[in-house]
């Protein structure tokens, strides 16, 4: 079972956070990108896994997939999986909501 450490992102709410846009937001010291994408709230690292470009710089594709401003690299923000097959996994973070406040686990 694994234990995470919760973090309650206080710069953003569940009513502030856009739907379909990439918003970065730092937890703990961490930079951790956020997408509500039909009111559901997904968070990952802000980094490309491949060559550490702003994420939250790319856009969204047709399908919801994350694509990377630097080399067009295209990830499932629900699980990190790379979609354009060059192998990388962006690493993802739980979420939880707790009265309209969005908080983030990391592994303890």
């Amino acid at each position: 079972m694994k234990l995470y450490e919760w973090y309650k992102i206080e710069s953003i709410t569940v009513d502030r956070l856009p739907e379909n846009k990439l918003t970065e937001v730092f937890v703990s010291e961490k930079r951790v990108g956020l997408l509500k994408r039909n009111n559901v709230i997904m968070a990952f690292t802000a980094l490309c896994p491949h060559a550490s470009a702003n994420l939250c710089d790319g856009w969204l594709d047709a399908m919801g997939r994350i694509v990377c401003p630097e080399h067009k690299y295209r990830f499932d923000p629900a699980n990190g999986r790379n979609t354009t097959g060059e192998g990388y996994k962006l690493f993802t973070y739980p979420v939880e909501i707790k009265e309209g406040e969005v908080y983030v686990g990391f592994l303890s």
